[in-house]
């Protein structure tokens, strides 16, 4: 067993507005002037999992990102990167008509790539780097 602890120059961020880590991480680590967000899947904040298509599912993982990033001190205008998993490369363009809605003018960098298998068998997990500046 390790008996690593969170050093004193990062800060964990925690938000009871989406749901709570499903394993042994943090909804979010702030390093200096940037906010680390985990992958946010398609759950409510309390954890039950979104019924739908990956339309519906991609609207919740965006409302938990951006619930992670403003308890970080940060705001959706101040994403300097993103990176979207899916399941199928199929839902790319659904995905992205549900991401550009969301971000609006603001077009933070990104990746998308199609994964095998996300937790809980979700279709779509999205993560963020964020500017607190």
């Amino acid at each position: 067993m390790s008996n690593t602890t969170t050093h004193s120059s990062l800060n964990i961020v925690s938000t009871l507005n989406a749901p709570s880590a499903i394993g042994p991480y943090s909804q979010a680590i702030k390093a200096g002037d940037l906010v680390f967000c985990s992958g946010c899947i398609p759950l409510d904040p309390n954890g039950t999992l979104i019924e739908g298509g990956v339309e519906q599912q991609t609207e919740q993982a965006l409302k938990n990102l951006k619930a992670v990033v403003e308890a970080s001190g940060s705001e959706l205008g101040k994403v300097v990167k993103t990176t979207v998993f899916l399941k199928s490369m199929n839902d790319f363009v659904a995905v992205n008509g549900i991401y550009a809605r969301f971000f609006g003018d603001h077009k933070p960098a990104r990746s998308a790539v199609e994964v095998a298998r996300l937790p809980k068998d979700v279709l779509v997990e999205i993560e963020c780097i964020a500017s607190l500046k």
